[in-house]
């Protein structure tokens, strides 16, 4: 191993500084992200979130949540950084998705929350963009007033660039500075 290596590996082993700094929002993945306080009265809607993830049976599950909080983690040195989300996760058993068979369309139940709700972080790196919206109903059908249809959006800092031989190429328009705006430090 050589010795920067080593230097970065002792310095992840003593752990994240106590201090921490908290974002209103982040840019990763292609997408802006705001916490959902901060979206609160705006316009667009950028605090969606879904990661893939997988179940003990082997089954593909998406998780859906909303963005509460955006916190950066310093591992005693500069370069070693990590960026977490902290999100209202929705359940994703049949009492709180269903999906439709023919179109495809996802829906959650907006009042039902994930069962472990201790485990609320995950990585920024993780997570794609969605937006939540009320299913249209023609008919006032009461059983859909909780159930919110998801809509994955589209990565904007991302352009498709295709090559002569056929294959596309993506090509990342960000900057090293990710965070967005208000800083607020807190220390334990």
């Amino acid at each position: 191993m050589g010795g920067s290596a080593a230097i970065s590996l002792s310095l992840l082993c003593l752990g994240p500084e106590r201090k921490v700094k908290c974002y209103n929002g982040y840019f990763v993945n292609g997408y802006v992200f705001h916490t959902e306080e901060y979206g609160h009265g705006r316009k667009t809607y950028n605090s969606g979130v879904c990661i893939k993830g997988s179940t003990s049976s082997e089954f593909e599950v998406d998780y859906y949540g909303r963005l509460e909080e955006v916190i950066e983690l310093q591992y005693h040195s500069e370069q070693n950084r990590v960026f977490l989300f902290k999100c209202y996760w929705y359940d994703t058993t049949d009492r709180g998705i269903r999906v439709d068979p023919h179109y495809g369309l996802v829906e959650i139940n907006s009042k039902a929350r994930h069962r472990n709700v201790n485990d609320v972080f995950v990585f920024a790196k993780q997570c794609q963009q969605v937006y939540y919206t009320y299913t249209p109903s023609f008919r006032k059908d009461r059983s859909r007033v909780d159930w919110l249809s998801v809509l994955k959006t589209k990565p904007k800092g991302q352009n498709v660039v295709e090559e002569d031989d056929n294959e596309i190429e993506e090509c990342d328009e960000a900057d090293d500075n990710n965070s967005i705006e208000d800083e607020d430090e807190n220390s334990d």
